[in-house]
């Protein structure tokens, strides 16, 4: 029983691959880059979807310079590479999506979506490590940016021939959002690493049903689109898992 468990994430990524190859292209709605809330302000277009980002670029920012000088300490050496790649693409995701909401089309997407697929490959690669200290974490972490900067690729090079098939973007951010928490119940992560981590899970779900619902949460509110709730939502859950590692550090040191 317990080996099937510790088989199970393997099983998983199997069979989330066939399915989504039998599914076929998922294509992105033509509309996609027509946001809700087109309002300028200063001279800023888009101005609450851009600016939103910035908190991003904070919690990276705060992560990185916490965690930093202790990167080598023994809580957090072992899943540095993963963890260190995901602040840095949090900062490279605030840069990235401003830039894209400033005026919104594909190519600029791409610019958005490349960073945000590190830091799924980066939270995959430090709980991976985190759970299994035998894993040879820099090689893995490599091996997720490449199949992340892979996913981002394709579907641009796919939308640029005319179909534009989201399959491997869709695989590489719904995969953490699944093995985060089997990684870390399989392997007995404390009660606190977990409950954090599946908060900030919470969020970034939260997250993408206000994506969903941008129009929608803008009318309601009149002052506060889905898109820029969806990066203040995505933003918690980045401060709730930097937040996490700097307490573990913290935890460990006194």
């Amino acid at each position: 029983m317990r080996t099937y468990l510790r088989q199970s994430p393997l099983w998983l990524i199997l069979f989330a691959s066939l399915g989504l190859l039998l599914y076929g292209p998922i294509v992105q709605p033509e509309s996609y880059n027509d946001f809700a809330d087109q309002r300028v302000l200063s001279g800023v277009p888009n101005a609450a979807d851009v600016l939103s980002n910035a908190g991003f670029v904070i919690v990276g920012l705060w992560g990185l310079a916490s965690l930093w000088p202790d990167r080598k300490h023994p809580a957090l050496s072992a899943a540095w590479s993963g963890y260190g790649m995901f602040l840095i693409a949090l900062v490279l995701a605030g840069a990235g999506s401003a830039f894209y909401h400033l005026a919104p089309d594909n190519a600029r997407l791409f610019w958005d979506r490349l960073p945000i697929g590190l830091a799924c490959a980066g939270l995959l690669a430090g709980v991976r490590a985190d759970s299994r200290p035998d894993t040879n974490a820099n090689l893995a972490a490599a091996l997720l940016a490449i199949a992340a900067l892979a996913s981002v690729l394709w579907w641009r090079l796919t939308d640029i021939a005319g179909t534009g098939d989201l399959r491997l973007y869709v695989l590489v951010q719904g995969l953490p959002l699944v093995l985060v928490p089997l990684w870390q119940a399989v392997y007995a992560a404390p009660r606190d690493e977990r409950l954090a981590f599946s908060a900030a899970i919470l969020l970034y779900v939260a997250a993408k049903a206000a994506e969903l619902n941008d129009q929608a949460l803008y009318s309601a509110l009149g002052w506060l689109s889905g898109h820029t709730v969806k990066h203040l939502l995505a933003t918690a859950a980045g401060a709730v898992i930097t937040f996490q590692l700097i307490r573990r550090v913290r935890m460990k040191t006194n």
